[in-house]
């Protein structure tokens, strides 16, 4: 019984991580109805970015966030100006077709730059902390990464729901022409829409770096349980996304009991099963 409600618990912290990868990808869909499939790659590039301060000050990954968070919002919010800006409301192809030649470019100068070596963020005696409840053992910087994760999202479903920032996403969003009408800068508050991704991205990309070795071309699979999560929760539903990532990281741990090697398998065939018995998400509205 307790190595059942261990996996649970694992599976539920690993889906945490997941639907943070996802939130993102959840803000740009919501906002822009932008599909970025540089997304994993930025999450890599994150990673990069906290394994150089870390060399550099000489200072843990979390401490490394102090000059990674605002640097990652820099880089987002230029990338939305000069490049980004010039292809939303263009359809779907035109994004899509941009995002992936950005993430080839990401991924030849991320190997480039720091080769093809893999890497992980040392977080020393921190990563093998942990300790028991009723005989269920649970690791501390899972359980940390988790409450960061659900915070980040209560953060962002207040910041939608009742702010005046959360306000001019839903009108954007509905209609973007009007907005502007009233005075709406969508071109502004899409870079920074962008910035605050990217921001939330640093903090996934470190917790990822601590749990799982990450090489330049790392990036597509971190899009792929990204955009599971997203789609598995429901489009646009900022709780579907943490839901969907949950569901995904359960599954993940429960098919890697069964055999070492299944754990992405079960993760991938419970989303496409749910998605045939309900197609909208778990959370997702039924479109009349």
């Amino acid at each position: 019984m307790a190595t059942l409600i261990e996996t649970l618990l694992g599976g539920l912290m690993l889906g945490a991580l997941y639907a943070l990868f996802g939130l993102g990808l959840s803000l740009s869909l919501g906002v822009m109805k932008m599909i970025n499939i540089a997304h994993g790659d930025l999450i890599v590039l994150g990673a990069y970015l906290c394994s150089t301060v870390m060399q550099l000050a000489g200072v843990g990954p979390f401490v490394s966030l102090v000059a990674v968070v605002p640097l990652m919002f820099v880089i987002g919010y230029v990338l939305q100006r000069v490049l980004l800006n010039r292809v939303v409301g263009k359809g779907a192809l035109t994004p899509l077709l941009l995002t992936f030649g950005l993430s080839i470019v990401l991924q030849n100068v991320l190997q480039e730059t720091f080769t093809a070596d893999t890497r992980s963020l040392q977080a020393g005696d921190l990563s093998l902390r942990g300790f028991d409840i009723v005989g269920v053992s649970v690791g501390l910087l899972p359980l940390v990464s988790t409450l960061i994760s659900a915070a980040i999202f209560a953060g962002t479903s207040w910041l939608i729901g009742h702010s005046h920032l959360g306000r001019q996403a839903r009108a954007v969003a509905d209609d973007p022409g009007t907005a502007r009408l009233v005075g709406v800068n969508d071109g502004n508050f899409f870079a920074l829409v962008t910035g605050s991704v990217l921001a939330v991205i640093a903090l996934a990309a470190v917790m990822y770096g601590i749990r799982t070795p990450f090489s330049p071309t790392s990036g597509p699979e971190r899009l792929l349980y990204s955009f599971e999560a997203v789609v598995l929760g429901g489009l646009g539903n900022v709780w579907g996304t943490f839901v969907g990532g949950l569901v995904i990281g359960v599954a993940q741990l429960f098919g890697a009991k069964v055999s070492s090697g299944l754990g992405p398998f079960f993760g991938h065939l419970v989303f496409l099963v749910a998605l045939l018995a309900r197609p909208q998400g778990l959370l997702g509205k039924v479109q009349r």
